[in-house]
């Protein structure tokens, strides 16, 4: 009997791009997955990986800069998230994703959140993009999105990393990729604060209607009063991303363990830090690399 390979792709926001290097390590070394389950950022890599255009994707990835960022931010607070997202939508159609999962040669799952039955959502049939605009819907950052009669967002809120997806789609051995190990810093709060925007809040505001502008500096910017200044909107809102997924990763790996987990080293990267693409995707490489002799161990 053939053993089959799953890979479960964790949530992480721009961490997430780590994800390219690991499917890069695996490939070089023959050893690509049978099945793939993401959350969140893991979801939108995975999607591309079996819709055949990785390549794209990477090619993107290693290319935004703060302009290109700013083009994609489609403010309406009125949506339930600072940005819409349709933008977004419409690049990864651009980018040759298939348009729907049965089109796909490898079996894929999505994991959103159902944002009001508060609970786990899979997601295996129909539009392939809007499945993973879901599963990649920020709370707080990016809008819910109304897909299969529910409300769906982030599939990290729920299944951070999805190991328990490959082992129902029939993986006998799970790879499982961690973006967020080593994310907090206690050290951090007693650090001084330098006086400023915090990363992405001024390219958010930049690329807002000029009638919002005034209205998210008042209400997002961190204010310049006292010499340490309290954590901002975006500081506060990550953080607790951070937090939420993580107590809730733990939970889920204590119960469903995969046979391999490969963890990341990019608690210095914002969720929001997407021009850092080449650094995480170089680190999943190595990362992937370094468990390539237990992985030939097991089959």
């Amino acid at each position: 009997m053939a053993v089959k390979l799953g890979l479960a792709l964790g949530s992480g926001g721009a961490r997430g791009w780590c994800h390219i290097g690991v499917l890069r390590a695996l490939e070089e070394e023959s050893l690509a997955p049978d099945m793939i389950c993401g959350a969140s950022m893991g979801s939108l890599v995975g999607a591309a990986y079996v819709s055949g255009v990785l390549d794209p994707l990477e090619d993107f990835a290693r290319s935004i800069s703060q302009v290109t960022v700013a083009r994609m931010l489609d403010v309406n607070i009125a949506s339930g998230g600072l940005i819409e997202g349709k933008s977004i939508d419409r690049k990864l159609r651009s980018l040759g994703f298939k348009p729907s999962f049965s089109d796909l040669d490898k079996p894929f799952l999505a994991v959103a959140s159902d944002l009001y039955a508060g609970c786990e959502v899979w997601l295996r049939e129909g539009d392939l993009v809007k499945a993973v605009r879901a599963s990649i819907g920020i709370p707080g950052i990016l809008s819910p999105v109304w897909h299969q009669e529910r409300w769906l967002l982030d599939g990290g809120m729920s299944n951070p990393v999805p190991v328990s997806g490959c082992r129902a789609l029939g993986a006998h051995i799970t790879i499982a990729v961690n973006p967020n190990s080593r994310v907090f810093t206690p050290t951090r709060a007693a650090e001084e604060i330098v006086d400023g925007p915090e990363f992405g809040l001024e390219t958010l505001i930049d690329a807002a209607p000029v009638a919002l502008k005034p209205a998210l500096k008042s209400y997002l910017a961190p204010k310049k009063k006292s010499r340490r200044k309290p954590p901002g909107y975006m500081d506060v809102l990550t953080n607790s991303i951070n937090f939420m997924t993580d107590q809730i990763r733990r939970s889920r790996l204590a119960g469903d363990p995969p046979n391999i987990m490969v963890d990341l080293n990019l608690g210095h990267m914002s969720i929001l830090d997407f021009g850092n693409a080449a650094e995480a995707i170089d680190q999943g490489y190595a990362a992937m690399k370094e468990k390539i002799p237990l992985l030939r161990s097991m089959i």
